[in-house]
């Protein structure tokens, strides 16, 4: 059972799999082969290509070419001078720009196989994202850092186009045609519309009780979601006289053994996907599940995956949903042990796992 909460009554949901209980098969998903050494913290589709960009805190980014079947192989490897954060694919797929602790963002070119190193900040960049600015011609790269600040660089030159002061550390950061959303520690939502990229449009609370960990925006561009370390996401529309209500949902909880109440797990990724608009969420809880966010329920729920989910990602159709199996940090290095699981899953998606409902 989905619990949604809408104007502040909660209701009670249910469906495809949370009403029947039929989990989704993972057992026929595709380990990617070569995984990074330590930790994976972020991976991306090319929305032109079948590649697949990986940030690892071994300091390297990979580049696998992932086919519509699964099959795969390790494209290239580029390497940080510190632990890699944040990757990102530019629109047309040429390009890939990626951020980490080395407070630094560095762009890898396909066609030359090159990377070089295209910003920086004072402390590290946490995220990295790429957007039009209106009557340019060549998308700039936007980079949002711990540092308090969030830089958008023109490749062709060295110094960034412009810097704009947060009133925090960058937590999460997204972008959505001339939508940029920035979640903050704590629980500072920083709203810009990329048409006046230099001014915040707007800054919000978070709807969530405790620490943001996903911010990712609505593929119209219309709103966003955000997961936080309660296991509750919310969804939230730019237009607050919107007739579409905002609400939130309990997710990734386990109910305990033998006491009363629940686990509660953090939700690291949410990802839409790209057809049908559905979206996936995952958690430390090890599990993902696919959403109907204009239903308000679960299209299909799947089991635990045997580690926390730290990333996730729909290649360019929908046909495969990539998750990294890896420790994501949150309960610290001592946590962080050689036997945890460190790996890149593909699920290819079955018909129905992420369709909306045709009648509401």
């Amino acid at each position: 059972m989905a619990y949604y909460t809408n104007n502040s009554r909660s209701t009670a949901t249910s469906g495809t799999s949370s009403s029947t209980g039929i989990l989704g098969d993972i057992s026929a998903d595709i380990t990617v082969s070569s995984p990074p050494e330590d930790s994976i913290s972020d991976l991306a589709f090319s929305m032109k290509s079948d590649l697949l960009a990986v940030a690892s805190w071994d300091k390297r980014v990979r580049i696998y070419d992932v086919s519509q079947n699964g099959a795969n192989s390790g494209k290239a490897i580029y390497a940080h001078e510190g632990p890699v954060l944040s990757v990102a694919w530019s629109s047309d797929g040429s390009k890939l720009v990626s951020g980490g602790t080395d407070n630094a963002a560095r762009l890898w070119d396909i066609t030359t196989g090159q990377s070089t190193q295209v910003a920086a900040h004072d402390e590290p960049i946490r995220s990295v994202r790429w957007f039009s600015p209106p009557g340019a011609n060549a998308q700039l790269v936007a980079t949002g850092s711990w540092d308090k600040t969030l830089k958008y660089w023109d490749l062709r030159q060295q110094q960034p186009v412009c810097s704009v002061n947060l009133v925090d550390r960058v937590y999460a950061m997204d972008v959505v045609r001339d939508l940029l959303v920035i979640g903050t520690a704590e629980r500072q939502i920083h709203i810009i519309n990329l048409t006046k990229p230099e001014t915040i449009f707007e800054t919000r609370e978070s709807p969530l009780k405790w620490q943001t960990r996903v911010v990712t925006c609505f593929p119209d561009a219309t709103g966003f979601a955000l997961g936080g370390i309660e296991g509750r996401c919310a969804f939230l529309n730019l237009d607050k006289k919107d007739t579409t209500s905002p609400f939130s949902f309990k997710c990734h909880r386990a109910a305990r053994t033998g006491a009363p109440g629940a686990n509660v797990y953090g939700v690291n990724a949410i990802s839409f996907h790209p057809v049908h608009g559905t979206f996936s969420t995952a958690g430390a809880d090890g599990t993902f599940h696919f959403w109907d966010k204009i239903a308000k329920h679960k299209t299909k729920g799947f089991p635990s995956v045997g580690g926390i989910i730290s990333a996730t990602g729909f290649n360019r159709n929908g046909s495969i949903f990539a998750y990294a199996v890896s420790y994501d940090w949150s309960k610290g290095h001592q946590f962080n042990t050689p036997t945890y699981p460190n790996k890149i899953m593909l699920h290819r998606v079955q018909e129905g796992e992420a369709n909306r409902k045709t009648k509401y």
